[in-house]
């Protein structure tokens, strides 16, 4: 009676173990999942600009904001959530997402002006500027500032516009 009591005991631990492991797997997976869907639109944003497809490279980067914007409302429903590591793997999740759309924003811009397209380069750069608007944020929002006065130097803007 003691074994079966025990080997019961011991097997619901291996189930609860089980289960456990199996939750921890799938939040990983989750993480994992977001970074591969991040990558593959980076991948497809620079494909697309490697090819001049600009509308196409923008829809890619539009969605890794639209991930980023998902990530947010996660992150702002889980706070409240005492006990809980997923609000930091969340939160880097959103990071991630953020710091990678500024980065492909600046990168347009950067391919705008290398093709003199300098009215849409600007455009892109002030873009980044009125939307990465959080702290951690602003070494992308200062890299748009300089790139704009560098595209004043190349390309000055019309008199009505100046700065």
């Amino acid at each position: 009676m003691a074994i079966r009591s025990l080997t019961t005991s011991i097997g619901r631990g291996l189930v609860l173990l089980m289960i456990g492991l199996t939750f921890a797997h799938c939040s990983h997976d989750i993480h994992e999942k977001r970074a591969d869907t991040i990558k593959d639109h980076v991948e497809a944003f620079y494909d697309h600009l490697k090819h001049d497809r600009v509308a196409a490279a923008v829809r890619e980067n539009e969605a890794i904001e639209h991930l980023s914007s998902q990530l947010g409302e996660i992150v702002t429903r889980r706070v409240n959530q005492p006990g809980t590591n997923q609000v930091d793997r969340e939160w880097t999740d959103l990071r991630t997402a953020n710091e990678t759309a500024a980065q492909n924003w600046l990168a347009l811009g950067q391919y705008l002006s290398i093709k003199k397209q300098y009215p849409q380069s600007r455009a892109t750069y002030q873009r980044v500027i009125d939307t990465y608007t959080g702290s951690t944020e602003r070494s992308y929002r200062e890299q748009a500032a300089r790139a704009i006065r560098d595209l004043d130097i190349l390309n000055p803007p019309p008199p009505s516009q100046s700065r």
